[in-house]
């Protein structure tokens, strides 16, 4: 006889289960869904990247865009920064899981565009099958009212995948203060209009003036960084 433990794991596992709530939301529940979907993401990142490059993709000029521009700093913000942005804000602004998927869904998209060079055999399409179990995962959390354990796990899960990298020479893994600057007050800002909104201290009139605010934020710190980089002759090994 089953456990009523596993009983409900296995049917918060079942696929037709990943846009619903989790039967339970313990830290030690919610940490070995978390597992199981990044199994899944794992595997099918392994598998598809095998896959494309058997078909003759090339994934040169997307490894290097990691190697380049991937650092601790970005794995760690970008665990509040993408889950607010993408599923928190959406989530609470709206009361619709419908919005939220269609913003996870442009979340999943954006990552297309992990790679150097914008052209349709080199868009990252290995990271993009891997991410959409984590889709599900982040979406069906934030439902479940724990969207504190997706931005945690978010950030803790960038961190120890990039870390590697850093330490081994593999990713340049450069930090600069600046856009750390950045990335702490729109990971803040962010982070206060989602609390904000969880607690319904926000209009709708105040919540779009806010977002563009911070789109707005995003679009000038981009800009300005990568005007920054562009005057930086490139040094040789």
């Amino acid at each position: 006889m089953r456990s009523p433990l596993v009983y409900d794991l296995m049917i918060d596992f079942h696929p037709l289960r990943w846009t619903s709530k989790y039967r339970r939301t313990t830290v030690p529940y919610l940490i070995i869904v978390f597992l199981f979907y990044k199994a899944i993401g794992t595997v099918t990142l392994v598998f598809s990247l095998f896959l494309f490059q058997l078909f003759g993709f090339n994934y040169s000029e997307n490894l290097s865009y990691y190697v380049t521009n991937y650092n601790i700093s970005i794995g760690l913000f970008a665990g509040p920064i993408e889950e607010t942005m993408f599923f928190g804000i959406p989530l609470y602004g709206t009361g619709n899981h419908l919005a939220v998927m269609v913003t996870g869904i442009l979340w999943l998209m954006s990552h297309l565009l992990n790679t150097s060079a914008i052209q349709l055999n080199t868009l990252a399409y290995p990271q993009f099958l891997g991410l959409v179990p984590w889709l599900f995962w982040s979406f069906r959390t934030w439902i479940s009212g724990k969207g504190w354990f997706s931005i945690v796990s978010h950030s803790i899960n960038n961190v120890l995948s990039i870390a590697p990298y850093c330490v081994s020479g593999q990713f340049l893994c450069h930090e600069d203060v600046y856009r750390i600057l950045g990335l702490v007050i729109i990971a803040s800002l962010l982070l206060g209009i989602n609390y904000s909104l969880y607690r319904r201290r926000v209009t709708k009139l105040k919540y779009k003036i806010a977002i563009m605010t911070i789109l707005s934020i995003i679009y000038i710190l981009g800009f300005s960084y990568s005007i920054l980089l562009s005057n930086i002759a490139p040094q040789s090994p």
